[in-house]
């Protein structure tokens, strides 16, 4: 697996304990405290926070001393809309038939719009094929992945369309091309040995950290897999353990995580109060640096 980095970590504690749930703005010792189990130093997690507040992932707020974060509405249409796949039953398997293809232009100037269109596309599963043309297994329902964007891109930005392969015309060394079919194996197959100990979950002192850093693997693991047919792949790939691996494990971390985030936005203790009490301490006084960049 790749290197948890703070920004997956955040968005995976937002996305499985705020965006469904009326929980009002989280404390960054919170943040910080969660993010220290997981390996993340205080001043890592801090400069996350300050891009996230720059790209309206997040609002930042203030009362008394400490300072708060809370998703914008930009934040949680984006949460919502990967929800579907990381709670859906078939998280590997193409939506639907053929594929669709994009194609997009954007100036040079707009680099952040550009970038957040390339991130939501590899989310969805597409790969850049060839001149600009971006291909995706199956249907995708680019209307609903493009909502968080569609206020930001200009009119007429993106074309995009369904085709299906011609007889005598194979797209399987086009599909070799655009992804690394072996190294999407290996994804697979990191994320089971890290996660396959049913032990795991116990080893750690906070439900709640160990819970994030699933959510995080499972993300990166999501974005890696562009759900190609099952055709390219052979009779072993690793797919459906992963899932029930993931499963298996988030079912294990649900309760105890979520009493433990209850009592932690409450100001009360859990098994991560030790981090975030002396995370508070550095964090009392010291507020993210404001961002100076529009959105």
């Amino acid at each position: 697996m790749r290197s948890r980095q703070p920004k997956q970590l955040l968005l995976a504690f937002f996305g499985e304990h705020v965006v469904d749930d009326a929980v009002g703005p989280i404390r960054a010792s919170v943040l910080i405290g969660v993010l220290e189990g997981a390996g993340v130093a205080a001043p890592a997690t801090r400069a996350t926070l300050d891009r996230l507040v720059q790209t309206g992932m997040l609002d930042r707020s203030k009362s008394g001393r400490e300072i708060l974060f809370s998703l914008t509405e930009h934040g949680v249409a984006v949460l919502r809309e990967a929800t579907a796949r990381v709670r859906g039953p078939r998280p590997f398997e193409p939506q639907g038939t053929g594929w669709t293809l994009v194609t997009f232009t954007i100036p040079e100037g707009q680099r952040t719009l550009r970038h957040r269109l390339r991130s939501t596309l590899t989310w969805e599963g597409f790969a850049p094929l060839r001149d600009g043309l971006w291909l995706a297994p199956g249907e995708v329902d680019l209307a609903g992945s493009l909502e968080p964007l569609c206020q930001d891109l200009p009119p007429k930005t993106v074309v995009a369309f369904h085709a299906r392969e011609l007889a005598g015309f194979p797209i399987a060394d086009s599909v070799r091309a655009a992804w690394d079919i072996e190294a999407i194996r290996r994804e697979h197959l990191a994320f089971i040995e890290v996660w396959g100990d049913p032990g795991a979950a116990t080893q750690a002192a906070s439900a709640l950290t160990v819970r994030t850093m699933l959510v995080a693997d499972w993300l990166a693991l999501l974005r890696a897999d562009p759900r190609l047919p099952r055709e390219f792949m052979d009779a072993q790939w690793p797919a459906e353990r992963s899932t029930q691996v993931y499963r298996r494990m988030h079912q294990r971390l649900a309760a105890a995580s979520a009493e433990e985030f209850a009592a932690l936005v409450s100001g009360g203790t859990g098994a991560v109060a030790r981090n975030v009490a002396g995370a508070a301490a550095r964090s009392v006084g010291d507020p993210v640096r404001r961002s100076r960049t529009p959105h």
